[in-house]
């Protein structure tokens, strides 16, 4: 029979024994675990299965063999080789079709002047009040005082001798005004080869007259007279001068020596005249920087660049350009460069652009230089030749 201390002591030792296999089902059971999952780990990815390609068609489904031939040198296409387009050369007008064509021109811009002289001198009584409206059209018109109070005394003496008519007056006016204009002067421009060197010419203003616009138009002038026209762009100052010059000379066959952007405009004239004497050219033509004729500094190279010159080949003309516009400023102007330089010729540009025609003959008189060439108009070939009884007749037209 057991006593009470056996069973106290048989449960404390069942309670220790299922203790401890408690205990050790649960390490064996988490050492399986993590073994498990060990082996789990190590084992390979699994991959996607290759996508089978397709099997061949046969039969009708089969398909046409595809020709891949090997190309070679010779049967590759080569791109046509690029030439440039040869240059086309403008044909300038001759100097008679300007002629005819500015004339008409310088009629409709001009009208004003002649016809209203007219209209005074076919009053039917010219009395002291028709006498001063004509002085005064003619010097509104730039003619100058001395030249109006001249055409006015001779136009008074005319008329009350020889009648005051309406085709007298036109008559009587058309005379004296080209009198007044000068045709004995000689216009011609000095443009051919002598002792074995290119006539040489250099063109002189002040800025904005049209200066280099006038020697790329003189260029086409001389070209249609069949002139081998070499340019000078010794205007070193202001920026794209020598470009558009170069620009000028291209669309008509003439070469146009330049040099770096503000140098010496002296050496560069120099040079151009050298390449023209070298070529054999006909004419030079220097383009020159505009300069204001209150700007001692600026005037004396002038005087510098034609002296340059002189040392290789003489200068024939000095040509003038005066903006018809700016009427009695011009004339100052004028007066300035001809105390500087020997000018040779004047060259009107824009005297399509005013009804003061009469800036032509109060230049002349002040200069006693003739008007060379005119410009009416933006064209290329809107630059002539002067022409004094062409030039009074567009104004009485």
């Amino acid at each position: 029979m057991l006593t009470p201390q056996l069973v106290s002591l048989l449960t404390d030792q069942a309670l220790i024994t299922i203790v401890v296999v408690i205990a050790v089902v649960l390490v064996v059971g988490t050492t399986g675990l993590v073994v498990a999952r060990r082996r789990r780990s190590e084992l390979p990815a699994a991959t996607k299965p290759a996508v089978e390609a397709p099997e061949p068609k046969v039969g009708e489904d089969a398909e046409e063999p595809r020709d891949t031939p090997t190309r070679t040198l010779e049967d590759a296409e080569l791109p046509e080789a690029e030439t440039a387009p040869a240059a086309t050369l403008e044909k300038p007008e001759s100097a008679q079709g300007r002629l005819v064509r500015l004339r008409a021109r310088l009629a409709r811009s001009q009208g004003s002047l002649g016809k209203g002289l007219l209209a005074l001198l076919s009053r039917d009584k010219l009395d002291e009040e028709a006498w001063e409206d004509i002085e005064t059209t003619l010097i509104t018109a730039d003619v100058g005082v001395a030249p109006t109070q001249e055409l006015v005394e001779k136009l008074r003496t005319r008329m009350r001798v020889e009648g005051v008519g309406a085709a007298q007056a036109r008559d009587i006016l058309r005379e004296e005004l080209v009198a007044l204009v000068d045709p004995s002067m000689d216009r011609s421009l000095k443009a051919s080869r002598k002792d074995g060197q290119p006539a040489v010419m250099l063109m002189v203003g002040v800025n904005g007259t049209g200066k280099t616009t006038t020697v790329g138009r003189l260029a086409r002038v001389l070209i249609a007279e069949d002139k081998h026209v070499v340019l000078g762009a010794a205007d070193t100052f202001r920026a794209a001068a020598a470009d558009q010059l170069q620009t000028w000379g291209e669309r008509v066959g003439a070469r146009t020596v330049r040099g770096p952007e503000g140098g010496d405009p002296a050496s560069i004239a120099f040079d151009a005249v050298k390449e023209g004497i070298a070529e054999e050219a006909d004419v030079v033509l220097v383009d020159t920087a505009g300069r204001l004729h209150t700007k001692t500094g600026l005037m004396d190279e002038l005087g510098k660049v034609k002296r340059v010159i002189e040392k290789t080949a003489q200068v024939d003309e000095v040509l003038l350009v005066i903006d018809a516009t700016t009427g009695q400023n011009g004339l100052t102007q004028a007066r300035v460069f001809a105390e500087v330089i020997d000018v040779t010729g004047l060259v009107l540009t824009k005297l399509d652009g005013t009804a003061k025609g009469g800036i032509v003959i109060a230049v002349q008189r002040e200069l006693g230089v003739p008007v060379k060439l005119v410009g009416l108009g933006e064209g290329p070939d809107d630059l002539a030749p002067f022409d004094a009884e062409q030039f009074v007749d567009a104004l009485l037209e």
